[in-house]
């Protein structure tokens, strides 16, 4: 018999009353969007300067609005299409649960795109600060996860594995944990790393590329741990669909770097005659 960790049950509803429930799933995204505005309210305001603080404030809905719709669209097309191609009208039931980061990714780009061509703001530039705070709703949002009890790890025998609710009697992975150290303690150590650097914010999308790389690798790492989708199971090459999804974001980020380049240095005026 394989050694097991107790799962810590911890319930998914922190607050009830009534038919209203307060659920930590909601409250990682909640805390991961105040906490991130707060801080990217300063980022901006770094030279060279991206946008003000007040025009962050307004981008906060368009990206709230980014990540839930992209989020929930993305898990219904990358996910389970041939399902809601059936039952078309339970995709708009985000408290059943579903939602894709891939897709709330696509959702904030294009709310980044917008909103930068609405104000004429740099896009890259104002995208540069936003990017470096997204590690904290992603590592919450792990957490969350892990409070559910949901998207456990593969079977393994490590000391630490646990028997999660509905995976059956093995040991497993707490991938979550995982993956919240990854795309969220470390990546976001890396994006604080970087922007404090005056030459790499200098450089237009070589944050942008930085956080699309960064996730990338740190996404397709953690599947290595993580029990794939039962509905979906290992796909090409054996690799998950997360994998999938994280390799264009990789390349993406890899040439955001390779092409940024740092701004012109000012003219310096000509030395006296004589």
């Amino acid at each position: 018999m394989l050694f097991a960790l107790p799962f810590p049950r911890i319930d998914p509803v922190l607050v009830e009353i009534g038919p209203f429930a307060i659920r930590w799933y909601a409250l990682a995204y909640i805390a991961g969007i105040v906490l991130g505005w707060r801080l990217a309210r300063r980022l901006v305001q770094r030279p060279p300067p991206a946008a003000t603080p007040e025009q962050l404030d307004d981008f906060v809905t368009w990206a709230t609005l980014g990540i839930v719709l992209g989020g929930r669209l993305g898990y219904v097309l990358f996910y389970r299409p041939g399902y809601y191609l059936f039952h078309p009208w339970e995709a708009l039931a985000i408290w059943h649960g579903g939602m894709s980061f891939h897709g709330g990714m696509l959702g904030v780009v294009l709310a980044l795109w917008w909103f930068a061509r609405a104000r004429r703001l740099d896009l890259l530039r104002f995208a540069d600060r936003v990017v470096c705070v997204v590690p904290i709703g992603l590592g919450l949002g792990r957490v969350a996860n892990f409070i559910n009890g949901e998207l456990w790890g593969r079977v393994t025998d490590v000391p630490w594995g646990m028997v999660f609710p509905g995976a059956g009697p093995l040991p497993r992975h707490p991938s979550q944990l995982y993956q919240a150290a990854l795309e969220g303690a470390l990546l976001f150590a890396l994006m604080m790393a970087l922007v404090a650097r005056p030459g790499i914010r200098a450089r237009r999308g070589f944050l942008s590329g930085a956080f699309l790389a960064g996730y990338g690798v740190a996404r397709i790492t953690g599947e290595f741990f993580r029990q794939p989708d039962a509905h979906l199971g290992f796909l090409w090459g054996g690799a998950t669909m997360g994998q999938l999804l994280s390799l264009p974001m990789l390349a993406a980020g890899l040439w955001l770097m390779l092409r940024s380049k740092a701004a012109p240095e000012p003219a310096r005026a000509a030395p006296p005659a004589g």
